[in-house]
Order: C-alpha cells, then sequence, then structure tokens
C-alpha cells in the first residue's frame, strides 16, 4: 500500500533510467521511496552561502532553511526564526529562533550561526548580500534563541533577503576560523533542512536522504532526494518522458524540445517559482583589457547585436529584448528613460573607426574571445550568433566554453577572459540582484557572480550606496532610476534580454512549491504518488 510518503519505484522505470546514455540510476532498495531531480550543470559546491549559483540553489535549499521562507504573495513564512518583532523606527530586528533545530552533525542552531553567518561571511564575501544587508551594523546574540539585527538606518529590501537563498545561515562550529569560500564542507555540507547530505558522486549524482531529526515532523515526504547530473540535453528530455526523472528545474532542455514535451500530457512545464530571481542576460567586457576601456568600442559591440534576432531565434521566445539591467516587469524599479543601443551595423563600424581600428587586409578590425555561460546549450548558441554578428562589422570572436567551475575561475578569480555572456538574476530589488554588478565594493576576488567586468566609478558608488541608506519610497525610486541610466551610459556590460525561465516535472508530483521563490525552494513538501 502506498502512503502519502511512500511510493515503491518501479522496475520499469529503474530499467527504462538505466538504457539512457548518462542516466544510469543507481541501485535502491524497493522499499526506499525515491524522488529524482536534476541540477544543471554539475554545481561548483553544494552550499549557496559559499557558491551562489543556481545548479547550487536548488540542491542547497533542501540542506539548508532560513530565517524564513516566503509564500504565493513573498510575504515572510517562518522557518528557523519562529517569530520576529520589527522596533526603533525598523531599525531593529528581534528574531526568535526554534528551539528544536540541529544541525545535521547534532549541534544545536543557536543565534550565535546567525552572528558568525551575517557579520563574518555575508557582509564580508558574499556578493549579493554584501550590498543586500549593507544597513545590518550589528547582531546582538542575548541568549541562544534570539538574534537581534541592529540596522544602522531602516532597510526597504531586508525582508526579501531572509530565506536560505539569501541570508544564508552556515554552521559557525564547522567554518569558524576557515575562509568560508573554500572550506572543505562547501562539498560535504552539514545542513539543519528537511534533507541530509549522502554522496556526490562527480560527473553522476548527488544523492541526499531524509531527516529524521528534521523539526518540521513529519517531512520530507520521500526518503531519498537524487540530483542527477546529466550533461546530454536529449538525454535529459528522455528522462523525463520515461521517469528516470521526476523534477528538473533548471530550463532544462532546448526551448524547442520544452515546447514539445509541453504536450505531453504526463509532463508540467511551469514557469511560476522564477519570479523573485528575475533573470537577465548580458554581455560583459573586461574593462581591464586596454581595448575595452574606450567607450566606441564597446558601443560598437552593442549596436551590432541584433537582440531581436537573439530572442527569437535562440531564446525561441522565452525571452524579451532589455533596455537596461533592471527589467522592465519590476515598474516600482524600472525606467525606459535610458540610452539605447539598437541595432545598427553601419554606427558600429564608424564607432571602431573612430577609435582607431580600421578593417585590415583581411576585412578584421579587432580579435578577442569570448567565455559562454554554462547553464545550457542556448548560450553557446547566442555566442554563436554573436561570432555571426560581429563579424559583419569586423571583429573576429573566439569562442570559449568550460566547465562551471573553471568558468567561476577565469571571470572571477582569475580575470582572464576579453567579453562573456552570463545570466544574472536582478531579484526582487536591484539592491540584490542589481547593485553587485556596478558596485566597485562588489569586486571582490573569488566571489562569483560579482562585478566581473572591474567597473569603477565614483558617481555609481555614491548612488548605490545612497540607495541603500534611502528609505523614503520616490528618493529611492529616483535613485535607482539613475544607477539605470548611467550604467546604459557607461556601458560596462551590454543588457540583452529579459529571460523567461522555467521547470518540467512529472504530473505524478504533488507538492511542488510555486511561489516566487519556488525554483530554490526545498523539495521536503513534495511526495510522489503511484503511477
Amino acid at each position: 500500500m502506498t502512503s502519502r510518503r511512500t511510493f515503491l519505484v518501479s522496475a520499469a522505470s529503474l530499467a527504462g533510467a538505466g538504457l539512457l546514455p548518462g542516466v544510469t540510476a543507481p541501485a535502491f532498495g524497493a522499499d526506499r521511496s525515491v524522488l529524482y531531480a536534476n541540477t544543471l550543470p554539475e554545481p561548483a559546491g553544494l552550499v549557496t552561502g559559499a557558491t551562489p549559483a543556481n545548479p547550487t540553489n536548488v540542491i542547497s535549499g533542501n540542506l539548508f532553511d532560513g530565517l524564513v521562507t516566503y509564500d504565493k504573495n513573498f510575504k515572510p513564512v517562518p522557518q528557523l526564526a519562529e517569530s520576529w518583532q520589527e522596533s526603533d523606527g525598523g531599525k531593529t530586528i528581534t528574531f526568535r529562533l526554534r528551539r528544536d533545530v540541529k544541525w545535521h552533525d547534532g549541534t544545536p542552531f543557536t543565534s550565535a550561526d546567525v552572528r558568525y553567518s551575517v557579520l563574518e561571511v555575508l557582509k564580508k564575501v558574499h556578493p549579493i548580500a554584501r550590498p543586500t544587508l549593507a544597513q545590518v551594523a550589528d547582531v546582538e546574540t542575548p541568549d541562544p534563541h534570539t538574534a537581534i539585527f541592529r540596522l544602522s538606518s531602516p532597510s526597504r529590501v531586508i525582508w526579501a533577503y531572509l530565506d536560505t537563498s539569501g541570508t544564508f545561515i552556515f554552521p559557525k562550529h564547522l567554518y569558524e576560523g576557515t575562509d568560508p569560500l573554500t572550506n572543505p564542507y562547501n562539498v560535504k555540507p552539514v545542513g539543519n533542512g528537511p534533507f541530509v547530505f549522502k554522496e556526490w558522486v562527480r560527473g553522476s549524482h548527488v544523492t541526499l536522504v531524509r531527516n529524521p531529526a528534521y523539526w518540521d515532523h513529519g517531512k520530507p515526504h520521500v526518503d531519498e532526494l537524487v540530483f542527477r547530473i546529466i550533461p546530454d540535453a536529449g538525454a535529459r528530455s528522455a528522462a523525463l518522458e520515461t521517469g528516470a526523472l521526476h523534477y528538473a528545474p533548471l530550463t532544462p532542455v532546448s526551448l524547442v524540445e520544452a515546447k514539445r514535451l509541453a504536450q505531453n500530457p504526463q509532463i508540467v512545464l511551469e514557469t511560476r517559482g522564477w519570479e523573485a530571481n528575475a533573470p537577465m542576460f548580458f554581455l560583459d567586457f573586461n574593462l581591464r583589457k586596454p581595448v575595452f576601456q574606450d567607450i566606441r568600442v564597446r558601443q560598437a559591440v552593442a549596436h551590432a547585436i541584433n537582440r531581436e534576432v537573439l530572442a527569437r531565434a535562440v531564446f525561441q521566445g522565452f525571452a524579451t529584448a532589455a533596455t537596461g539591467p533592471v527589467p522592465s516587469y519590476q515598474k516600482q524599479f524600472y525606467t525606459a528613460a535610458t540610452q539605447q543601443y539598437p541595432f545598427d551595423p553601419a554606427k558600429a563600424e564608424a564607432l571602431l573607426d573612430a577609435a582607431g581600428f580600421p578593417r585590415q587586409r583581411d576585412g578584421v578590425r579587432l580579435r578577442f574571445n569570448h567565455l559562454n555561460h554554462t547553464y545550457g546549450d542556448e548560450y553557446k548558441r547566442a555566442g554563436e550568433l554573436f561570432q555571426q554578428q560581429l563579424k559583419r562589422v569586423g571583429i573576429e570572436l573566439t569562442l570559449v566554453n568550460y566547465d562551471l567551475p573553471t568558468y567561476l575561475r577565469k571571470v572571477y578569480s582569475e580575470h582572464d577572459f576579453d567579453t562573456m555572456n552570463v545570466f544574472y538574476a536582478a531579484f526582487a530589488d536591484p539592491q540584490i540582484g542589481v547593485h553587485r554588478r556596478f558596485w566597485s565594493k562588489a569586486i571582490i576576488k573569488g566571489a562569483p557572480w560579482s562585478n566581473g567586468s572591474g567597473y569603477t566609478s565614483a558617481e555609481m558608488d555614491s548612488i548605490i550606496e545612497a540607495t541603500h541608506a534611502e528609505v523614503d519610497v520616490a528618493k529611492r525610486q529616483a535613485l535607482i532610476h539613475r544607477m539605470q541610466a548611467l550604467a546604459q551610459k557607461d556601458l560596462p556590460s551590454i543588457s540583452l534580454l529579459e529571460l523567461k525561465f522555467f521547470r518540467l516535472y512529472s504530473k505524478r508530483l504533488e507538492g511542488v512549491n510555486v511561489t516566487p521563490i519556488g525554483v530554490y525552494a526545498s523539495l521536503g513538501d513534495v511526495s510522489v504518488r503511484s503511477r
């Protein structure tokens, strides 16, 4: 008999999985319920607080809880904090922590973990938390179950950043005194969430098992959660159709294939759950390279790229052309009153002539490399389109494809690239997702998804830091508009597209989170119905 927590994986399902290239099912006992998921590509680490990237986030959210989570209206819901209270005009937030939470090694979770994580890790080395938690001056711990955030000024943004994908809580006893970005527990995590880390077989799978001591009794509803590493998009698609995969959250197949799979009555194509992520697609310049310090070269590249073709031909309509670094549907922050760079190859050529880069005998003006983002084939095809379009104006582009860890190292540690295409999450507020791209204090060596271009501007820093401190809604909006205008004027990065991401999963799944943070949420609420 099958209960809500028990689903017996059929022999046919396992056999089918074994027939797929790169999708060999691990051997599990017939009496265990297993949920098969996918992450893409293979992550660099398993701890969001150290490696804030989507392939990590979708796993880490099952291992670690946050102070809060969010409901369908993006309102905070208790998690590690069972209650909270604001006082002193919003400058003090007192969190009452759960008393029944333990780290997976048995150590009690306390307010000391919160203080350490915020002050010693997030505010110092985390590219997103650093601007988002800028107003947090101190975290007081009067007892093990109380954490008091003292803010230098009230924060308009902090309440959108208190879940585990934002204000991540580290186990202090395992991280204190180490470099949190290279701590060995980043690849063998000790969390406090519904699932416990079991193993990571590189190139194959990451296995998590049910936490029997989880504070939210009765969860999770499956015994084992296996994230399969399936590099080939065709194999991922086949795995979804055969049942070898139940859940694939990170736009796992080509967009053409997604439209086909959406016609399968056994598969759900879900676009909800990405709202708080707000994905944007950019082409970034390495401003450390002399050639890109001439704004005319950057402007020429911008005019040489046809965004409409990019959205239609590469992203199959799952995207719209961007006008700046803030997505247009964030109406409370967005402005269209910024400098634009419409597709104009003739203007691009004139700018390159003016910059002193005439065509040579072979027709080439400039040669440089371009790193393609690693999150799917669309980014490689985008690079190929850039290569074709830039060739038209005399720029020869050499495309470079790396795995995710190498990509992150080349860009954010070694700065060894000329240009790159990259997806960034704008998140629910520009202070969370956009400021890190343009703030000089977000140039943090080794910190992924920070200011990779190396852009520095005293004017931009002033605008960003004023935004952090501003509590008046209208004044803050005006500052965010100024930030967008300056980003488009200085052009350290070309804002290309507003992306529309999706998840694919089996209709046998019940309890999939469709809140605005759904893609990062735990699968602890999910069960698998029998066929």
